[in-house]
């Protein structure tokens, strides 16, 4: 099996790849050029799938293009370009209940996002990537190297 990459892409992110969004050519050039697996949590892979029924029920996705959507992302999975990445919850929760006291105060960021800066560091990741403001200034805060692909 190849090596994993060293990034954590947070699933909103990963969504573009899906999705046609405004950043999803960014996202699509950005993954063209990294190697190696992305590794993607248990919660991260939910997301993902919630993100597409999300689209599919707000109707920018026909029931065609869900089920294609899905298929596509099981496929990455099962041909390794993603791995699932497990993670000790307890030391997540604990993490991300600390980033939330210090940093959600001055940067307004949601649960979710939390949660993910802080599984990054508990997998020892140490670049980030989102498309996200407030994730960004979470993740640079947490001292992650953040990448934002573009164009």
């Amino acid at each position: 099996m190849a090596t994993a990459s060293p990034y954590y892409v947070d699933p909103s992110a990963l969504l573009k790849l899906y999705l046609h969004e405004p950043e999803s050519r960014a996202m699509a050039a950005w993954r063209a050029k990294t190697r190696g697996p992305l590794s993607v949590t248990h919660h991260g892979r939910v997301e993902l799938i919630n993100g597409l029924g999300l689209a599919a029920h707000r109707g920018f996705l026909t029931s065609a293009a869900f089920d294609a959507a899905l298929a596509a992302l099981d496929d990455d999975f099962e041909q390794g370009r993603y791995a699932t990445a497990d993670l000790l919850w307890r030391a997540v929760l604990k993490r991300a209940a600390d980033l939330s006291r210090a940093q959600t105060p001055l940067l307004g960021t949601r649960s979710l996002d939390v949660l993910h800066v802080a599984s990054a560091l508990e997998l020892g990741l140490k670049r980030f990537v989102t498309f996200d403001v407030r994730q960004r200034q979470l993740a640079l805060a947490a001292g992650l190297k953040v990448i934002s692909p573009s164009v």
